[in-house]
């Protein structure tokens, strides 16, 4: 209670007594921008990640692919050379060598080194091919001007010949500061470079390289398009995650303000239910003392007198009925419904009011209509009936119109509309209307529309005011229609 209480309390009563005032959270806002930052950043770390995997993998599948392709020429064109098995490609590709080996025939040794040269050449989307000897010579090259030279401080060359692997690959755009990139033509997108190596007959040991650029159209094509699904997916599903919290979150935020302000209105109607009751208790008896003296003087005293001890006697039952109305606008209202018959109770309340009626000279237009029961109790719904008739032709001291019509607006649902003619409220005051202690009346405690919503409230149902200055105002009751079990078992349910 002290809790609530303090976030009611302004920022300068706050301050006055030193401590420091702070807005109160809003969950909606911090969890929009905070849930923002984080699925944006989770979705383009996993848009990343993947679109990363698949150019990887697409590259590196292509790169193996060609690889295992030229290995598979050097095997086919030795074979077709007649060559030797203890030899391979790798060992014909430098021509400074063609004498190295006497098991080999010069001829036939030229005839497998260009056959395979002819299929390098040709292979589909190559930018430049390169064959290095194991001293790092060019010995071959679809670009001839590289022919002859020799390339030293190539770290990726020397690690290549190094490694035991098929393949090495990388992809990136040109770096004209290596001179080996001497390519045909340039490449529309990124290029693979491809260090195939040639191995001695036990492939204990790289005596050859075959380099290769490739721009692999279909392939780019084919990760752009991956990439357009990739991150088409994670913007999706990241907007779907995040509006789907969000719709949550507000959910929950709605439910708890409401939760809240239900927390704030029992807290302050139980406390003001102590206070009124010990109020209320002290002050019964001594008016009923004041009242019975006020009563036994006036039947003595003198006719001067006797106007004054009316007006006495006349305000002792006015603070009697102010104390009936805060006990009862106090008291837990009973969760136990009764079918009513609304157009009965509505009459009833009507005949306790005629003689009022017309002493107001007030003119009331209802023509009943044939409505199932609905969901209340009988002694509310009379209160209910008394507060607003009461209202209405205190709105109408010179007299005035009051129409009361029932409608069904919905299946399962019954209104009860009530229209005076009365002076009407200000747009500030509807909206301070059904706070409890609010009161338009000069005189008036302020609980009787508090007591009006809180009692259809309870029964599942609700209640809308509508007001013009100097026109009157309109009020609209919403009933339940009783069905029964039906309702009973769900009104249980709703209580435990």
């Amino acid at each position: 209670m002290q809790i609530l209480e303090e976030q009611k309390k302004p920022a300068l009563t706050l301050a006055a007594e030193g401590k420091e005032w702070r807005p109160p959270f809003n969950l909606v806002r911090w969890f929009s921008l905070a849930s923002f930052f984080i699925i944006a950043a989770v979705a383009l770390g996993l848009g990343y990640i993947s679109t990363r995997f698949v150019v990887e993998e697409s590259i590196e599948r292509d790169s193996m692919l060609t690889a295992q392709f030229i290995h598979a020429i050097g095997d086919a064109e030795i074979r077709h050379a007649g060559i030797t098995t203890n030899r391979t490609m790798g060992e014909m590709l430098d021509p400074r060598l063609d004498n190295a080996y006497p098991d080999v025939a010069p001829g036939a040794r030229a005839a497998a080194r260009v056959e395979f040269l002819d299929h390098v050449e040709h292979l589909p989307d190559t930018l430049l091919a390169v064959v290095y000897a194991l001293d790092r010579t060019v010995v071959w090259s679809t670009n001839p001007e590289m022919v002859g030279m020799r390339v030293e401080g190539d770290e990726e060359l020397d690690e290549s010949f190094e490694m035991k692997e098929t393949v090495s690959t990388s992809y990136h755009e040109i770096d004209e500061e290596r001179p080996e990139q001497k390519l045909l033509r340039e490449p529309e997108y990124l290029f693979i470079e491809n260090y195939i190596p040639m191995f001695n007959a036990d492939r204990s040991k790289v005596i050859a390289m075959v380099e290769i650029y490739k721009e692999p159209i279909d392939l780019v094509e084919r990760i752009q398009r991956g990439f357009k699904a990739i991150w088409l997916a994670t913007l999706l599903g990241g907007a779907a995650i995040y509006l789907g919290l969000f719709w949550i979150v507000r959910r929950a935020a709605i439910l708890l303000q409401s939760q809240q302000k239900q927390l704030v209105a029992n807290e302050t109607f139980v406390a003001l239910g102590e206070m009124s009751s010990a109020v209320a208790h002290s002050l019964r008896n001594p008016l009923a003392n004041i009242r019975s003296s006020a009563e036994l003087a006036q039947e003595i005293a003198n006719q001067h007198a006797q106007k004054n001890i009316g007006d006495i006697i006349s305000q002792v039952d006015r603070m009697s009925r102010w104390v009936r109305e805060l006990l009862v606008s106090l008291r837990p209202v009973n969760d136990d419904y009764e079918d009513v018959d609304l157009v009965l109770a509505v009459d009833d309340a009507l005949s306790a009011f005629e003689p009022q009626i017309k002493r107001s000279n007030v003119q009331v237009s209802f023509t009943p209509k044939s409505v199932p029961p609905v969901v209340c109790q009988q002694v509310l719904l009379t209160q209910i009936l008394n507060s607003l008739f009461a209202n209405a032709l205190e709105a109408m001291p010179g007299g005035g119109v009051l129409s009361i019509e029932i409608e069904t607006p919905l299946p399962g649902q019954v209104s009860l509309i009530l229209n005076d003619t009365g002076k009407g409220m200000t747009k500030q005051q509807q909206q301070m209307v059904f706070k409890p202690f609010f009161t338009t009346k000069q005189g008036g405690l302020g609980v009787g529309l508090a007591l009006v919503k809180r009692i259809m409230e309870r029964f599942q149902g609700s209640v809308e005011l509508t007001s013009r200055e100097q026109e009157g105002t309109r009020v609209c009751l919403n009933f339940i229609v009783a069905t029964g079990g039906e309702y009973g078992t769900q009104h249980s349910a709703g209580r435990g």
